[in-house]
């Protein structure tokens, strides 16, 4: 049996527990950050402008490699 490299990221098996975790904590800092509004009001803002276009294609791009009944649903 081969020891495993010590600098490889562990398999965690179904699911990534450290990830979450990771992710988790990020959303909880950028919510008490109190930025919350700003970025909603600049999302919003990106689409009434040209940027919006830009947007639309990235979605579809995102929504190409959805599973078949995510494809339709509106955001």
């Amino acid at each position: 049996m081969t020891k495993q490299n010590e600098t490889a990221p562990r398999n965690e098996g179904e699911g990534n527990r450290t990830a979450a975790r990771q992710y988790n904590e990020a959303q909880r800092k950028f919510v008490e950050s109190g930025k919350v509004e700003q970025a909603a009001k600049d999302a919003e803002h990106a689409l009434e402008t040209e940027e919006a276009e830009e947007l639309k294609r990235a979605e579809e791009k995102g929504r190409a490699h959805a599973k078949p009944h995510e494809e339709k649903r509106e955001i």
